[in-house]
Parts: structure tokens; C-alpha cells; sequence
């Protein structure tokens, strides 16, 4: 499940790929991918591995605050501003490590010249290819009210369902903000109980699609039923700049 051809061609003809991160949205998810790709890539010394340009921009105005309407600090300006700063820096392919700033894809991906990979797509696709009908969405409320996933799975044929809205509240402030982005222990039967929900209402899986929640994964352990959107990245940015990803279960 790799990259479209049209993106593949483009890849191909770049003599050395150099990927650039557009990050710090947030901070420790950039740290993660990071690391994500760095343990997953084959390599058997320093130069197999991949070059990577940063951008961790944690001063990055909130995104889900201005999709609900909450703030009008536009992050926009901020992450088009870095990502041409990432290809002015030699990048020959940007990942945004965040499933929130894809609110903002078409516009970024139109003000530059290289290709960036659309990690809800990416990770939409991943599910289906798992066998996944209906899809269960658990992210940010920024995420959840622009319909970036929901619209994706309409386009791939997959159904969908999300929190309901006192769930979806729970997951948004006491988990993701209170807790992950605050440094702390997260509640694992809240998260799981609120992801049971989506279960019973006949999700075969159920996207960690906030990169934060990805944490989760990476600290307390899930099981089968929950695909990590960091992952799917990590694996599709490997393969697009030509190396071999290594160690995945996806």
C-alpha cells in the first residue's frame, strides 16, 4: 500500500530524497516520528538511514481551536512559512506528523513544489486494506468537525462512526489536552471504554487518528482493532523516499 504512481514517478526522479517534517503540532509526536522512522527503516549503518530536514514549531497556533472557531490565530501562514523553509533547506518531500493540520492540506500542497504525503488518505487506505468496512474515528474535535477522515472514508467506500458528543469531549480535553499534551498518565479505561463504544456500534477498527493518541499505543500497548495514522505515515514516508520499512504490523 504504497504511495499513488503519479507520486511515486515524482520520488523517482529525484536523485536523493530528502524528507522534510513539518512538526512540533505537537512536539512529542514529532519526537516520535522521528524515532518511528528511524527504528523501522533497514539500514546496517548510518548512511542507509534517511535524511531529514525538521521544522518543531510548537509556537504553532492551535488547530483545532481555529477549525471550531474558537480562535482566530490561523495556523496556516505559520506551517506554509516552515514547509517552504523545509524545501528551501534541500526537503524533496514533506510528512506532517499531525492528522488536525490536514485541514489545511490542499491549500499547502498547492503553494509547493514538492509533494506532500496525505496521511489521512494513507491511513484510510491502511484500514481497508486490513479488510475494514466501517471505520471507527478517534481524534481531536478540530479533526472530527472538518470531516477529514469521514469525507476520506466516503471516497475509499469504507462507513464510519465517531464518539458521541460527551465522549468526544472527554477524549478532546481530559485525554489528549489534560493529559497527553499536559505530561501526564493517561486514563486507559476512559480512552478504552470510549472506544468500546465504536466497537459496539460495529467498527472493525478504529484510527488513532490524533498523534497524540499514538502515544498511547506507545506506552500503555493496543491491541488489533486500533491503526495508528503514525505508523501508517511512518511506513508510507520510508517508502516514498526509497528505503525498506522493517517491523511493522500493519
Amino acid at each position: 500500500q504504497g504511495v499513488s504512481s503519479a507520486a511515486s514517478d515524482v520520488y523517482k526522479r529525484q536523485p536523493h530524497p530528502v524528507l522534510g517534517v513539518l512538526g512540533g503540532i505537537g512536539p512529542m509526536s514529532t519526537v516520535y516520528f522521528y524515532e518511528m522512522i528511524t527504528a523501522h527503516t533497514q539500514a546496517e549503518k548510518d548512511q542507509d538511514h534517511l535524511d531529514i530536514v525538521i521544522s518543531s514549531r510548537a509556537t504553532t497556533p492551535d488547530r483545532s481551536a481555529y477549525v471550531l472557531g474558537q480562535s482566530k490565530e490561523d495556523p496556516f501562514s505559520v506551517m506554509e512559512r516552515d514547509a517552504e523553509m523545509l524545501v528551501e533547506y534541500g526537503a524533496t518531500v514533506l510528512a506532517i506528523p499531525c492528522n488536525t493540520a490536514h485541514y489545511f492540506y490542499d491549500r499547502l500542497q498547492r503553494s509547493l513544489p514538492v509533494p506532500v504525503l496525505n496521511m489521512i488518505q494513507l491511513t484510510v487506505r491502511a484500514a481497508k486494506a486490513q479488510g475494514c468496512t466501517k471505520l471507527g474515528i478517534l481524534a481531536t474535535s478540530g479533526t472530527v468537525a472538518s470531516c477529514s477522515y469521514q469525507r476520506m472514508c466516503a471516497a475509499e467506500g469504507l462507513g464510519w462512526a465517531v464518539p458521541c458528543e460527551a465522549d468526544q469531549a472527554v477524549l478532546m480535553q481530559h485525554i489528549i489536552y489534560d493529559e497527553i499534551k499536559g505530561g501526564k498518565p493517561v486514563d486507559l479505561p476512559e480512552f478504552l471504554r470510549i472506544a468500546d463504544a465504536l466497537k459496539a456500534a460495529g467498527c472493525q477498527r478504529a484510527v488513532l487518528g490524533c498523534t497524540e493518541l499514538s502515544l498511547i499505543k506507545r506506552n500503555c500497548g493496543l491491541d488489533d482493532f486500533f491503526i495508528d495514522s503514525t505508523e501508517v505515515l511512518a511506513r508510507e514516508t520510508i517508502l516514498a523516499c526509497g528505503k525498506t520499512p522493517v517491523g511493522f504490523n500493519l
